[in-house]
């Protein structure tokens, strides 16, 4: 049921109640991908359209009545007036997102209940209220909510309770994730002290800055009478045309070598302290310049950084750990679901699919269609993503992922020292014993 190795944790941050949010609500733990068969087929009890096993009997089953409403909702949340008729368009598509809405609110309490996960009244209230109170200015406005999408109280209700059972299931699996080691830490912070712990030298500056030449000579000149931080002032607010500095008395702190180039460069990082430097151009203008503080490299401690490490490696073990037990939930649930003829759908047990991925239009799969050739057809497989190598380290563990594409036609074979090839023949010589 739940995963006993991969690693991490991703908070479940709080969804809010909308429109477009509600209908959609608590597709998190699922995504929807076909399983193997023949693990028995229950038939579907007359006036239902789908059961679930190992839940409990209240339910375990998915009612047409049931059905017809999620659809109705499905038909008014993409703004249909009624819902489509089988064969009609649409109807598919609706029938699928229906009742998988309805099967995840089975799988997600019966999830609940095999990890003794429970929610009371009172934090349905809470979290309810929370939701208005950010989504809806006004209790008419919730109201209206209700009306255009064809919720009741009773089904919001229902819907806030299985967000929090959701997220109490993510908590619960990430808990077990271990937490990152001393040596994972360690190691960590060796591959990332120089680009991510490291602060490069900078200098903290004063400038005058000017389009007019002459107007910053006049500042230069001023500033050489008087340079003290209220001299700065004075002449900043006069002559300066740059905002972000010229009320602080052309303050600037921080400047570091890999933002500037040419001039302006060599005026703040080969100047002495102290010295007014100028007129000097860039950008379209001209500057007075002096240098007031060098700041040195700065590298954090490990100790400085042992926390901020041991979060982010523990949440990157966390995600992957519910990553995990996300594929496992899927198919174990997958395999309990079975669906009446009428309404089969890709996450139904006894489902058999055409191969085909569901978004390929028919056509795709014709000879000649009628419509003509469609412009764009889904790949007949999902596409392997796998890291290059020599990209995954400790700081990007997943490394940098290219999906595999077929080999470009007249790609010539590698040759001599550049690769291996077979010999004449292309047969791998067998070494014989003596």
């Amino acid at each position: 049921m739940g995963a006993q190795s991969g690693q991490t944790r991703k908070k479940a941050g709080r969804q809010r109640l909308a429109v477009a949010v509600f209908a959609v609500l608590l597709v998190l733990l699922v995504a929807g991908f076909a399983v193997a068969q023949g693990i028995g087929n229950p038939s579907v009890p007359s006036g239902d359209v789908a059961v679930v096993e190992n839940v409990p009997d209240d339910i375990g089953t998915v009612s047409e009545k049931e059905f017809d409403l999620a659809l109705v909702q499905q038909a008014a949340q993409g703004g249909l007036k009624k819902p489509p008729k089988p064969g009609e368009k649409k109807f598919d598509e609706l029938k699928s997102a229906a009742l998988g809405e309805l099967l995840d609110t089975i799988w997600i309490q019966g999830e609940a209940e095999e990890l003794g996960i429970s929610v009371t009244d009172k934090q349905i209230a809470t979290e309810l209220e929370q939701i208005k109170k950010q989504n809806f200015k006004t209790d008419a406005a919730y109201a209206e909510f209700l009306k255009t999408s064809k919720f009741t109280q009773e089904d919001v209700d229902k819907r806030v309770r299985l967000q929090l059972l959701s997220t109490q299931i993510q908590e619960t699996i990430t808990s077990k994730a271990p937490p990152a080691s001393n040596s994972e830490i360690a190691d960590y912070y060796d591959a990332a002290k120089a680009t991510q712990f490291t602060t490069a030298p900078s200098r903290d500056i004063r400038l005058v800055v000017n389009k007019d030449k002459a107007k910053v000579e006049e500042a230069k000149a001023e500033l050489e009478k008087d340079d003290s931080p209220q001299g700065w002032k004075v002449v900043a607010a006069k002559y300066s045309s740059d905002p972000s500095t010229k009320d602080k008395g052309g303050e600037q702190k921080g400047i570091t070598e890999e933002l500037l180039q040419g001039p302006i460069k060599a005026a703040i990082f080969e100047g002495a302290t102290g010295e007014l430097a100028g007129p000097v151009e860039f950008q379209g203008n001209f500057a007075v310049i002096q240098v007031e503080k060098l700041n040195p490299e700065k590298v954090k401690t490990l100790g400085e950084v042992r926390s901020q490490i041991s979060t982010q490696l523990t949440q990157q073990e966390q995600q992957e750990f519910f990553t995990e037990f996300i594929a496992e939930y899927q198919g174990k649930w997958e395999s309990r679901t079975f669906c009446a003829d009428d309404f089969l759908i890709e996450r139904c047990a006894n489902y058999v699919g055409s191969g085909r991925p569901a978004s390929a239009p028919p056509a795709c799969y014709e000879a000649n269609p009628k419509g003509g050739t469609p412009t764009e057809c889904p790949a007949p497989v999902a596409q392997n993503t796998p890291a290059i190598p020599g990209s995954v380290s400790l700081l990007t563990p997943q490394g940098e992922r290219l999906a595999q594409r077929p080999r470009p036609e007249g790609l010539e074979e590698a040759s001599g020292e550049e690769g291996l090839t077979l010999p004449e023949g292309g047969e791998v010589p067998i070494p014989q014993g003596e």
